[in-house]
């Protein structure tokens, strides 16, 4: 019996042997689904929202509307949907009549690419785009009757991209050659909303003359701000158009979007590859980007933080039951109820027919001036064959 307990006790060490060691590959596992969790979620955000600004008027601008319709259509096939985008653009140059091909904007020298596209909702327009209406919307302080297309409606876990370009100077964009905006202002908004929970994270993108002049005095955190030049430096345009008679985009943004033409939505990219994508060998000008207000490491920031949209979902090991779910919405509904006529637009607008009906036939009505033009040619042969003399027998 004596002998038979040492070999009891070996026999305990091993079990609690095996248990710690279950115990710490249950404790690595358990880490390391953590780590994955945490990667995961690591920006802290749950939803995208991108405002896009074009300050400029006029058909020599027509690269200003370019510039914001492209990173429109970039941050549309990265998930953004339109929901989330607020489009302000000061004039409308598909609807332009210089334009030698109406409906279309064009970036592109060989006229490829149309980002005008069919599907493009704007959300300001022509003089709505006032530096008024821009703070408004940032800051939430808009009128209770504003349609919902038209508010920014984000909250403490979303993640902005504020895209605005147009011409500016040292601490100023102008807004349709009639105000402007300055850096103390757009700091300012700023402030509000992160006081107001507005925002998670913020991206700020200007590509205007002296663009890195609008985000010197930006103190709210969380903000991180690229610019298309320094101070004292203008920004250049970049591929001119015979046929339009302008330049189609500026340097910058040409090349911002052709660096968001090669990311997908799983891409890894992060922004510090976004810094590098103009040198001033391509721009001319010297890009400038501010990332001391950041909390967060650039290398570890994706470019669809901002330019994507997120979907995040969580993991159960629960079985739902779909079917039950089902029965008991059918059986709360009566069969009636539910089998409704469905609408249809055909019925609501009849475009077929408004473009197929025949004219209506117009009455005739002579031309203007032809009743005076006959009286004047009876007058003219009664005087050739009469003469003055026989007047008195008219009258």
């Amino acid at each position: 019996m004596a002998a038979a307990v040492p070999g009891l006790s070996r026999a305990r060490a091993a079990a609690a042997a095996l248990l710690l060691g279950c115990c710490c590959c249950g404790a690595a596992l358990t880490g390391g689904v953590q780590d994955q969790a945490e990667q995961f979620f690591r920006s802290g955000h749950t939803n995208n929202w991108a405002v896009l600004v074009c300050t400029s008027r006029f058909w020599f601008n027509y690269r200003h509307v370019a510039n914001t319709l492209s990173v429109y259509r970039s941050v549309k096939r990265l998930g953004i949907p339109d929901s989330h985008i607020v489009l302000m653009l000061a004039d409308d140059m598909a609807c332009n009549p210089r334009n030698p091909k109406p409906a279309t904007v064009f970036s592109h020298k060989n006229m490829e690419l149309n980002v005008y596209g069919d599907d493009v909702e704007v959300d300001y327009r022509s003089y709505e785009v006032t530096v008024e209406n821009f703070l408004r919307v940032l800051t939430g302080r808009i009128p209770p009757s504003t349609p919902r297309s038209k508010r920014l409606l984000s909250d403490d876990r979303s993640n902005i991209l504020i895209y605005m370009t147009g011409h500016g100077g040292n601490g100023f964009l102008k807004f349709q050659d009639s105000e402007e905006i300055t850096n103390v202002e757009l700091a300012d908004a700023f402030e509000q909303m992160w006081q107001k929970r507005r925002y998670n994270e913020l991206l700020f993108i200007i590509d205007t003359c002296q663009g890195a002049s609008m985000y010197e005095r930006f103190y709210s955190p969380n903000i991180m701000a690229l610019a298309s030049s320094q101070v004292g430096e203008d920004s250049l345009s970049h591929q001119p158009d015979l046929g339009i008679g302008v330049h189609l985009m500026d340097r910058y943004t040409f090349y911002v979007l052709e660096f968001l033409e090669e990311i997908h939505p799983a891409s890894q990219t992060n922004m510090n590859d976004l810094f590098q994508v103009c040198p001033k060998s391509l721009c001319v000008s010297t890009p400038g980007h501010r990332t001391d207000l950041f909390q967060r490491d650039p290398q570890n920031v994706l470019i669809t933080d901002f330019f994507g949209s997120v979907r995040k979902v969580e993991i159960t090991t629960e079985t739902i039951s779909l079917d039950r779910d089902l029965t008991g919405f059918e059986s709360k509904f009566p069969e009636d109820e539910l089998a409704t006529e469905p609408l249809k637009y055909a019925e609501q607008l009849p475009v077929a027919q408004i473009i197929h009906q025949k004219p209506k036939q117009k009455d005739w009505h002579p031309p203007g001036g032809f009743i005076l033009g006959l009286w004047a040619l009876i007058i003219m042969v009664f005087f050739k064959t009469y003469g003055i003399k026989h007047m008195k027998h008219v009258f």
